[in-house]
């Protein structure tokens, strides 16, 4: 057993000031409030749970910087598909772990503990099934292992270039699969998954675009009792082309036409009508929110005071992995809505009220419930995932309570000392264990496929 004693704790019912932390293996044993350190601690400074970043395309870490570059027309989300599509046609099942190793361990570094992989580079180079339909995935499962994330894995059906069933292009084939083919997908998947601590394995139609209803109600029951992913009314020009085929908008068509639950999380949604708005809060969904990316594409803006208004539950993911930083996803979050309203601490529940904690407390709890992680937090019998924050960092200093998540989303400091996951820690001085190992690999490999 390992006794970790903080100055002060985020608990599930608040802030306490002098807590030991037991953690039992990989779980935490008992968590208790205003005792004194023993000769048994190891000391640190403040304690906040692990967050779950919610959807991740791992090897577009390789990708950051890449697409920076202004073309002969206005650039645009579909520009920058292109680019991608050109970089994933270079992937070996070792290049996508080495790349998915150092975003992961940027997740860590940053404070998430889980990540959710949106996984859709499943063949080889040729479009052709690996012997081991799940090949890709696996070596995701081994850079999940290799780093120490805790994993939700997320294959993506994907099976056509736009909506009504188009063909799907050439950029597309490493993607493709059919409703019999995906199903062998899942199963060797949960194959890939099955020596992980704490993994959960879900399914991600990737789109309506890519998807025809009666392939989206053949994969459904795959999921089981999984979450269940799906981009959702990114683009503008994603709204038009579905209604142009439907007659209705993408969340409006989701709404309709499938149980949209709590197993659901719709990617973006950026592109809501106030009626969709307030109908997918309703429906117990997470909303994925990843708004660097977002603001790296020029998606537009989540109308997030309409949907909290209305009980909506929210997560972030880094998406792109352009960038990968917690407290960075939360305060572009919140910058966003202050431009576009022209106000600030917008996402505050009330008067009196931290921007910070509202935005924490939201993405802690969206985020575990989207990747179908039911246990979380600062509390026995939860995976002993927790983040240890630099109290003596300048930042911070004054700080107590909320103010210390404030100043740590705000001022944009680097405030991760230390990340335990599964009860080991894997972040030291704000470094995980494997960096320097992972950061050549990742070169070697980015050096030649860019060259």
């Amino acid at each position: 057993m390992i006794s970790l004693w903080f100055h002060s704790a985020l608990l599930p019912d608040g802030w306490a000031d002098k807590v030991r932390i037991v953690l039992d293996g990989n779980a935490i044993a008992r968590v208790e409030s205003n005792v004194e350190p023993t000769a048994d601690d190891d000391r640190y400074g403040i304690a906040v749970p692990g967050l779950a970043n919610l959807h991740s395309h791992a090897f577009q870490r390789g990708m950051a910087g890449l697409a920076e570059v202004r073309g002969p027309a206005s650039d645009s989300f579909w520009t920058w598909r292109d680019v991608m599509y050109r970089f994933v046609d270079r992937l070996s099942p070792d290049d996508m772990q080495a790349i998915a190793e150092l975003a992961y361990i940027e997740m860590l570094e940053a404070g998430f503990t889980r990540v959710g992989e949106f996984h859709y580079l499943h063949h080889d180079a040729n479009g052709k099934p690996y012997a081991n339909i799940a090949e890709m995935g696996a070596h995701i499962a081994q850079a999940a292992r290799e780093t120490g994330i805790a994993l939700t894995l997320l294959p993506v059906f994907y099976a056509h270039s736009g909506f009504g069933g188009q063909p799907p292009t050439q950029g597309q084939r490493r993607f493709l699969n059919d409703p019999s083919s995906f199903a062998k997908l899942i199963d060797a998947s949960r194959s890939a998954i099955a020596a992980l601590d704490n993994a959960v394995l879900g399914i991600a139609p990737h789109s309506l675009r890519a998807i025809t209803p009666e392939e989206l109600q053949a994969i459904l029951p795959l999921a089981k009792d999984g979450p269940i992913h799906i981009h959702a009314a990114e683009q503008t020009r994603e709204v038009d082309d579905c209604i142009a085929w439907s007659g209705k908008r993408p969340v409006e068509w989701l709404l309709d036409n499938a149980a949209v639950d709590a197993r659901w999380c719709l990617v973006h949604a950026t592109q809501m009508t106030k009626e969709e708005t307030a109908r997918l809060a309703r429906s117990g969904a997470v909303a994925g929110l990843c708004p660097i990316t977002e603001a790296n594409l020029g998606d537009g803006i989540f109308p997030a005071p309409a949907y909290l208004e209305a009980g909506g539950r929210f997560g972030i993911g880094s998406d792109s992995n352009v960038l990968i930083d917690a407290a960075e996803e939360l305060r572009i979050l919140e910058y966003g809505q202050r431009l576009s309203l022209r106000a600030r601490n917008v996402l505050a529940p009330a008067a009196g009220r931290s921007t910070g904690r509202a935005l924490f407390d939201s993405v802690l709890t969206g985020g575990h419930q989207a990747l179908g992680a039911c246990s979380f937090g600062l509390r026995a019998g939860a995976p002993a995932d927790l983040v240890s924050l630099n109290a003596a960092h300048p930042a911070l200093a004054g700080r107590s309570g909320d103010a210390i998540l404030d100043s740590w989303i705000f001022t944009g400091a680097r405030l991760v000392g230390c990340v335990w996951r599964a009860g080991v820690r894997m972040v030291h001085g704000g470094r995980h264990k494997n960096r320097e190992l992972a950061a050549q690999k990742y070169k070697e490999v980015l050096g030649r496929i860019v060259n």
